[in-house]
C-alpha cells in the first residue's frame, strides 16, 4: 500500500504553491480532491501550452489528482463543499492568491467539529504586514526577495527566470508543514492551522547572501550573466560542444581546474587560493581560461572533472534531458497523460526506495474521479481531549523525533534545520580534523588560531536549534560512538559523496541491522544509483546540470543561472520532504528505509512544462528575457537612483487599463482593442518605452507604492542584504535575534510556516565545535569523565579545528 493512501487532501483556490504542495501528497498516493469552478482551475490557461492546447504547468502541478466541479452560483455550494472537507485529513487552501470562484466556507468552525483536521493556508505575504494586500506575480515577489537584481548583465537589466519559482518553492514548504503535522497527529495530537508567506518562502534561497554581505561588508552586487559574489568561478561556459558549468569551491579544487587546464601561473599565485579572492581578478582569470574550455566539448570537460573531483557538468537543454535514459529509469522523468497527448513530465523527486513514489500519471479533465489501486481508508485521529484544549499548542510537531546528521555545507544542514525546527532533537556530527566546510575551507594557522571558523554566518544560519559533537570517524571508538548513537535515532542525514558512510562502516546495509526503524538519507549530486554517481557537486553545479539555465535569458544568449546556489536550498527542501514521508511510513510499520535523493533532479521541476511541451510538440523552448508568455507588458524597468529597478506586470485587461491609465496613456486604457493580450503584444515594445518614462521619474519604492495603489502587480528588485531592513518582515517579526559565543547577537530567518500570527522561535544558536561534546556522551551515552577525556587526549573528539600543520600530525596517531 502507497505510504499515504489513507489521507485525503481537498485543495481549493488556485495557485502554483497549493497545487504542488497537493501533488506531493498524490505522489504518495494521497486521494486528492481538486475543487474546480465550471471554467476550470485559472492554472489551466498557464503557458507554455502543448500543440492540444494543454497548460504545460498545471499537468506538472495536477496529475494523479481528482478533479470536482462545485458551481457557487448553485444553492447548496457552501454545503457541498463544506462535507467534502469535513471528510478530508488535509485542506489546502490557495483562495488568498487565486479564489478561482471557490464557494464560501467556515474553516474555522469545520475545524471545531474536526480538531484533527490540518489546514493549510497559502498567500502571497501572508495575512498582515504592509505587503498584505499587494498584487503580485510570481516575479514580483522575487524581485521584492532579492533573487532577480543580482542576474544579468551589469548595466542591466536584471534577468529573471520563468515562473513559478516561488509556487515550487512554497510548495514545498507547504508540504513539510502539512506532512509534519500529520506526523504529530499520529501521536494523538490535534490538527494544526497553518499559514504559508510565498514571498517568506522564497528568502529560504536569499538568506545565505543577506547574511554574508552584512557580516562581510562586501558591497555586493551585479557582476555579470553567470557571475556571483562572493566566489569565482561559478559559471557556464562555452565548450567546443555545448555549454559547461564550472564551480570551484576549496582551494585543492582550483588547483585542480588550473591543473586541467594548464595554467600553472594562475594556479600557483598565492593571491588567488580563495575563490572570493579570486573575484577581484576576473576579468584576468577569465580571459586565460575561457578560451582553453572551448577547446574540448562539454561531455569531454564532464569525464575530466569526475577523474580529478572537479565540480563541472554539462549544461542540458530540454532536448538532452528528454533523451537521458538515466533519468527516466530513476522516475526523474516520467510518463503524463493530458487528456488524448502522451508527454513526460518530471517525476517526484522523493526517492524512497522501500515505499517508491507513482511513476506518472494522467491529469484529471474538469470534473473527473480518478480510480487507484488502494482505496480510501479513511481514520480519524485519535485526538485528545487536552490537546483539543490547546494544552498541546506549544509541542512542536516532531518533538520526540532525533536525528543525526553528518551532513555539511547549506543543502544537508537546511534539511536537518528543518527538522530542528519543527521541534527534532538534531545531533550534528563533525570531527576537529574535518568539520563542516561551511565553517571556512581556509585551514591556515591564522584562520585557524583566531577561531574564525565560529564566527561565519553561514555555518550559524544553517545550523540553529542543533546540537553539536566531534567525532573521528575513521577511528574505531569514534564509529562505534556514532553507531550507538544511530541505535536509537530515528533518522539520519547524509551529503557526504556516495561511498563515505559505507566506507566508514555506516552504510544503510550495516545500520538497518542495528536499527531496522531508521530513516537513511543520501543527499548527492546525481543519486546512489547514477552511473556517474562519484561527481562532485554544489549547489551551483545543481542548477548547471538541471535543464533550468537553458530556457532563463535571451533567444541569443547563453544558458544563464538564475543564482549562486540555487541547487543547495532546494534539495535542502526536498531532502526534509523526502524523510518525513518516509518518518509516517516508519511510525506506520516499524520498517525504516533508505532514501536516494539525486539533487540536480530536484531541481527539473522548475523547467517542468518545458519538458511537457517539448516533449509532445518536439520544439524547443521559446526564451522570453523579462518578457512572459501571457503577461503583456512584464518586464524590469529602471528607476532614478544607481541602478535601480522594478518589476512590473499586467495580469489581465482591467490591470493593463489601470496601468495605461497610470503611465499617462488613457488612449491606450480606453481603446478596446487593446484589452487583447496578442494586441499588446504587438507594440509590446512601445508600451515598454512608456513605462520606462514613468519609472524613469520616481524611485523604485515611489514607484512600487503608486502601482500597487493602483492594485497593479510591482515589486522593487531589492538586494539581498536590504532584506534585513524590509518593513514589512520587520512587521511580521520574520528576522529573529540570536545570541551565540564569538559573534554575539545576529539575525536568522523564520521558517516561513507559522501556527497564529507569530514565527516559531529560534530556540538555541549554531553549536561551537564540540559544544555538545560532553553532555551528549555522558547523558546519552553514558560514558564516565575519565573515559571522554581520554577521548579528548586521542584527538577523537575534541572543540577546535586543527590546522593543516596539526592534520598531519593527528595522522600519526594510532587509531584506537
Amino acid at each position: 500500500m502507497e505510504v499515504l493512501s489513507h489521507l485525503r487532501v481537498v485543495e481549493i483556490g488556485s495557485s502554483a504553491a497549493t497545487s504542488y504542495c497537493a501533488r506531493l501528497f498524490a505522489d504518495f498516493g494521497a486521494d486528492v480532491q481538486k475543487v474546480e469552478p465550471p471554467s476550470g482551475d485559472p492554472l489551466r490557461q498557464s503557458a507554455p501550452l502543448t500543440p492540444g492546447g494543454q497548460s504545460g504547468w498545471f499537468a506538472f502541478l495536477n496529475f494523479n489528482k481528482s478533479s470536482i466541479i462545485i458551481d457557487p452560483n448553485d444553492p447548496g455550494a457552501s454545503l457541498r463543499l463544506t462535507a467534502l472537507v469535513e471528510d478530508c485529513d488535509i485542506l489546502v487552501d490557495g483562495r488568498d492568491i487565486e479564489p478561482a470562484d471557490c464557494p464560501s466556507i467556515d474553516v474555522d468552525a469545520i475545524r471545531r467539529r474536526r480538531p484533527e483536521l490540518i489546514y493549510l493556508q497559502a498567500s502571497w505575504f501572508g495575512a498582515d504586514g504592509p505587503y498584505a494586500g499587494f498584487a503580485a506575480v510570481d516575479s514580483t515577489v522575487r524581485a521584492l526577495a532579492g533573487l532577480i537584481k543580482l542576474i544579468g548583465p551589469v548595466e542591466g537589466p536584471p534577468l529573471h527566470a520563468p515562473d513559478f519559482q516561488t509556487g515550487i518553492l512554497a510548495g514545498l514548504w507547504g508540504f513539510i508543514g502539512a506532512i509534519s503535522s500529520a506526523v504529530a497527529r499520529m501521536d494523538g495530537r490535534a490538527g494544526r492551522s497553518l499559514s504559508l508567506s510565498i514571498f517568506e518562502s522564497s528568502l529560504t534561497v536569499t538568506e545565505f547572501l543577506m547574511f554574508e554581505a552584512m557580516t562581510r561588508g562586501d558591497a555586493i552586487r551585479r557582476i555579470g550573466i553567470n557571475r556571483f559574489w562572493p566566489g569565482f568561478p561559478i559559471g557556464i561556459y562555452e565548450a567546443k560542444e555545448g555549454w559547461v558549468g564550472v564551480t570551484t569551491a576549496t582551494p585543492a579544487q582550483w588547483r585542480e581546474f588550473c591543473d586541467l587546464l594548464g595554467l600553472c601561473q594562475l594556479r600557483d599565485d598565492p593571491a588567488l587560493l580563495l575563490g572570493e579572492d579570486r573575484l577581484k581578478h576576473v576579468e584576468r582569470i577569465e580571459r586565460q581560461f575561457i578560451p582553453r574550455l572551448k577547446e574540448r566539448t562539454a561531455q569531454q570537460w564532464f569525464a575530466e572533472g569526475l577523474k580529478r573531483k572537479i565540480p563541472i557538468v554539462p549544461v542540458p537543454s530540454i532536448s538532452d534531458l528528454l533523451q537521458d535514459s538515466e533519468k527516466k529509469a530513476r522516475g526523474a522523468l516520467v510518463p503524463v497523460l493530458l487528456d488524448e497527448e502522451e508527454g513526460l513530465t518530471p517525476g517526484s523527486m522523493l526517492r524512497l526506495t522501500l515505499t517508491p513514489p507513482r511513476r506518472g500519471g494522467r491529469v484529471p479533465a474538469p470534473g473527473e474521479q480518478q480510480a487507484f489501486a488502494n482505496p480510501r481508508r479513511y481514520l480519524k485521529a485519535n485526538v485528545s481531549p487536552a490537546s483539543c484544549d490547546g494544552v498541546d499548542a506549544g509541542r512542536r510537531p516532531l518533538q520526540g523525533v532525533r536525528v543525526i546528521d553528518f551532513s555539511m555545507g547549506w543543502a544537508g544542514p537546511l534539511c536537518t534545520r528543518t527538522l530542528a525546527d519543527l521541534g527534532a532533537d538534531v545531533i550534528k556530527i563533525e570531527a576537529i580534523q574535518y568539520p563542516d566546510w561551511w565553517r571556512g575551507v581556509d585551514r591556515r594557522p591564522a584562520y585557524v588560531d583566531s577561531r574564525m571558523y565560529e564566527k561565519t554566518a553561514r555555518f550559524c544560519i544553517m545550523n540553529r536549534n542543533k546540537r553539536g559533537i566531534t567525532l573521528d570517524l575513521t577511528r574505531p571508538r569514534g564509529l562505534a560512538l556514532a553507531k550507538r548513537l544511530l541505535v536509537e535515532a530515528d533518522i539520519v542525514v547524509s551529503n557526504y559523496s556516495v561511498d563515505v558512510l559505507p566506507k566508514l562502516g555506516l552504510g544503510y546495509d550495516v545500520l538497518k541491522t542495528l536499527n531496522p526503524r531508521l530513516v537513511m538519507m543520501s543527499m548527492s549530486a546525481l543519486g546512489a544509483d547514477s552511473v556517474h554517481r562519484d561527481l562532485r557537486a554544489y549547489g551551483s553545479t545543481l542548477e548547471q546540470g538541471s535543464g533550468l539555465p537553458s530556457v532563463i535569458g535571451n533567444a541569443d544568449g547563453p544558458p544563464v543561472m538564475s543564482h549562486t546556489a540555487f541547487g543547495d536550498p532546494v534539495g535542502g527542501l526536498n531532502g526534509c520532504a523526502a524523510v518525513l514521508v518516509a518518518l509516517m511510513h516508519a511510525r506506520n510499520t516499524g520498517h525504516g528505509q533508505f532514501i536516494d535523493l539525486g539533487q540536480i533532479e530536484c531541481m527539473m521541476p522548475f523547467a517542468a512544462p518545458w519538458i511537457t511541451v517539448q516533449s509532445i510538440g518536439g520544439l524547443p523552448p521559446t526564451r522570453y528575457g523579462n518578457r512572459h508568455p501571457q503577461f503583456v507588458p512584464h518586464g524590469c524597468f529602471r528607476c532614478v537612483g544607481e541602478d535601480d529597478w522594478i518589476v512590473v506586470a499586467a495580469t489581465d485587461a482591467d490591470m493593463w487599463q489601470r496601468l495605461a491609465t497610470l503611465v499617462g496613456r488613457p488612449d491606450w486604457a480606453q481603446d478596446p482593442s487593446l484589452r487583447s493580450m496578442k494586441a499588446r503584444r504587438a507594440i509590446e515594445e512601445v508600451i515598454e518605452t512608456s513605462i520606462s518614462a514613468w519609472t524613469l521619474t520616481r524611485n523604485a519604492d515611489k514607484a512600487m507604492t503608486e502601482l500597487q495603489a493602483a492594485k497593479i502587480a510591482a515589486g522593487v528588485a531589492r538586494l539581498p542584504i536590504d532584506l534585513l531592513e524590509d518593513r514589512h518582515l520587520e512587521s511580521r517579526t520574520f528576522l529573529q535575534e540570536v545570541d551565540r559565543p564569538f559573534i554575539g547577537l545576529h539575525a536568522q530567518a523564520s521558517m516561513p510556516v507559522r501556527e497564529g500570527t507569530k514565527p516559531y522561535a529560534i530556540g538555541a544558536p549554531a553549536p561551537t565545535l564540540g559544544e555538545h561534546n560532553r553532555e551528549i556522551l555522558s547523558r546519552v551515552l553514558c560514558l564516565s569523565d575519565d573515559e571522554i577525556a581520554q577521548l579528548e587526549r586521542e584527538y577523537i573528539i575534541g572543540t577546535a579545528m586543527f590546522s593543516e600543520g596539526e592534520l598531519a600530525k593527528a595522522r600519526k596517531v594510532p587509531s584506537r
